[in-house]
């Protein structure tokens, strides 16, 4: 079987606050306690690595240590995702870009043992300086692209319904990608020399999303709805040789009493019971037809690098 992978974007409660615009997210309420044991508990089940991308500030804390660490020590593969978690990293200097790789690399070698050799821009941020530092740093891929059509038509919605200031709208002016990124490939490729691109998945020819946020938006519909969609984007990727890259999130693991303050977020009114159930089912689909894991080897198939044990049972010997 060809590799696929899963990541999963640890986006903390603050992160989601902070990107909508609403107070209190500067006192960094976290979650990761509460939905850390629940994603551990059903990877355990299905005997799954993933890529967990980690927010910097998150690994600075000491609250967050504990679970963060249980991630490491579980086997899973530790990625950087930036150190504020904003999705503007394109409006940033080249100095800004350099200091937020340098905390983000710094804590999470304190919080998890672990150096990240992977990337992935908050909300798809991305740019060319980015990938050029990523290759100088000695990454060996970036996984910010999210080639779908209706990034644009996301990043409207998320506009009319919040309550931004023109200038902060302006900042996330990219959030969800770009229209020509909805037109880069579905493959992992080199995207310059030196750096593997490993795109979240969307579904072959129609390019609409498949991951779990969008399954779990339809399923606040119809779960029915959900399975069928899911089930066609599974037939196109096998019928194109397309292996998946799935994308999870912590909001697919909670529901709205758990985080109150997040009831705003499409899909925390579906019980968190149910969600979990249909997390478990695109997994093991995923299982029946491809070798999933993390996602540096599936990187590495097209990358020859240093492998994902050695990476993280090294921790020194992986470069910055």
């Amino acid at each position: 079987m060809s590799p696929a992978s899963v990541s999963l974007d640890l986006d903390n409660q603050w992160a989601y606050l902070k990107t909508q615009g609403l107070d209190g997210w500067q006192d960094f309420p976290s979650y990761l306690h509460l939905v850390t044991p629940r994603i551990l508990d059903l990877l355990s089940e299905l005997n799954l690595p993933i890529t967990f991308f980690v927010v910097g500030k998150d690994a600075s804390l000491e609250k967050n240590h504990a679970a963060l660490r249980s991630i490491a020590d579980a086997g899973h593969e530790i990625a950087n995702h930036s150190f504020l978690h904003e999705p503007w990293l394109h409006l940033y200097s080249d100095a800004e870009l350099r200091a937020d790789f340098e905390q983000t690399e710094a804590a999470l070698l304190t919080a998890t043992g672990q150096r990240p050799r992977g990337f992935r821009g908050p909300g798809f941020s991305t740019s060319p300086a980015v990938r050029n530092l990523l290759v100088e740093r000695g990454y060996t891929y970036d996984a910010s692209l999210f080639p779908t059509l209706i990034g644009p038509i996301a990043r409207a919605w998320f506009f009319l319904t919040s309550k931004l200031p023109p200038e902060e709208k302006a900042k996330r002016s990219k959030l969800y990608g770009s229209l020509s990124d909805s037109l880069s490939s579905l493959h992992p490729y080199e995207i310059q020399p030196g750096l593997i691109e490993v795109p979240v998945t969307t579904t072959p020819l129609f390019r609409t999303p498949i991951h779990l946020s969008y399954l779990l938006f339809l399923a606040t519909f119809s779960e029915p709805l959900a399975r069928l969609y899911w089930r066609i984007a599974i037939t196109l990727c096998r019928l194109t040789g397309t292996a998946p890259s799935l994308l999870l999130h912590p909001t697919d693991f909670l529901d709205g009493t758990d985080v109150p303050s997040m009831a705003f977020f499409p899909g925390m009114k579906l019980p968190a019971a149910r969600k979990i159930a249909l997390v478990r089912h695109t997994l093991t689909t995923l299982q029946k037809h491809w070798q999933v894991g993390p996602m540096l080897p599936q990187a590495q198939s097209l990358s020859p690098a240093p492998s994902f044990q050695s990476a993280i049972q090294n921790p020194q010997s992986a470069i910055l």
